[in-house]
């Protein structure tokens, strides 16, 4: 019968031209190698190599052999692999989400139904959202807009509304409401890992800079010191208290508040019922 670590071994001989180079890359000894390849030719039941004195090659029906061998290694690789990923999905949740605020919600009331579960979450683009649930890749997608599509479940989760944060001594710190016409040109600190309303504000503020910090800390010490106007949310809590001292004002255009829409396969609505029981009324 075909061993698999003979099997490697065999390949091994093959790339490296030796017994010797093969068991020095395996780091195995050269009397195992010899007694495996002893081993692979009798399972095959006919001849494998040439034996010349101190000196083995392969044979032509031996190169056949790995040539085989080397598709029989990819597939038990691959086989492990969808195993390995098989029972990996049995046993895990991973949820895509367009912005950071909706998985402060949605993650803690996964790991309540599902304490079991190992749950991962990542932010993603939205279109690249919808085509991994479509593909399965992912479990639960999270994006700002309901999408129609066969066999996708969607439903409204949450409503995020953005606004600006100001110095008292801000030209804009007089105002009571703001349009993206408004803020354009205007300079900002911008978190980064914000999902799709990085590029959002970037789109409707083109005349704008944005200082991308990538460091929480590093942010938090900028919005304290900083006359720079930075962005909250109605999900964003302040546990910091970076924001004290400024003047929060709501952005009134359309595309400044956002209905998070949780995507799921049809077929995965079962295993997440319960989750999906406390979705059912759209909570503002």
């Amino acid at each position: 019968m075909l061993n698999l670590i003979e099997l490697e071994q065999f390949v091994a001989f093959a790339d490296y031209g030796t017994l010797s180079k093969a068991a020095e890359h395996l780091n195995i000894s050269q009397p195992t190698i010899t007694r495996s390849m002893q081993h692979v030719e009798d399972a095959f039941g006919v001849p494998l190599f040439i034996r010349e004195k101190n000196r083995i090659t392969l044979s032509p029906t031996g190169k056949k052999a790995v040539s085989c061998v080397r598709v029989l290694l990819a597939t038990s690789r691959d086989t492990v692999d969808q195993v390995q990923r098989y029972h990996k999905s049995l046993h895990s949740v991973t949820v895509e989400s367009c912005a950071p605020a909706p998985l402060w919600t949605v993650l803690p009331e996964l790991s309540s139904h599902y304490p079991d579960m190992s749950i991962s979450s990542c932010i993603q683009n939205p279109d690249d959202i919808l085509n991994h649930v479509i593909a399965h890749t992912c479990d639960i997608g999270i994006l700002p807009y309901p999408v129609e599509s066969k066999g996708i479940l969607c439903t409204p989760i949450l409503k995020e509304a953005l606004s600006i944060c100001v110095r008292p001594g801000h030209d804009l710190a007089s105002m009571e409401r703001l349009t993206f016409s408004d803020l354009n040109g205007f300079n900002f600190l911008l978190r980064s890992e914000i999902g799709f309303w990085d590029a959002m504000c970037r789109k409707t503020m083109p005349a704008s800079k944005f200082l991308v910090q990538t460091d929480d800390f590093a942010f938090q010490e900028l919005v304290y010191e900083s006359t720079l106007p930075c962005f909250t949310t109605n999900l964003a809590a302040d546990n910091s208290g970076m924001l004290q001292g400024r003047i929060v004002i709501p952005i009134t255009d359309p595309e400044a508040t956002v209905t998070y829409h949780l995507i799921l396969s049809a077929n995965k609505s079962n295993a997440f019922r319960g989750f999906l029981r406390k979705y059912s009324v759209l909570p503002y």
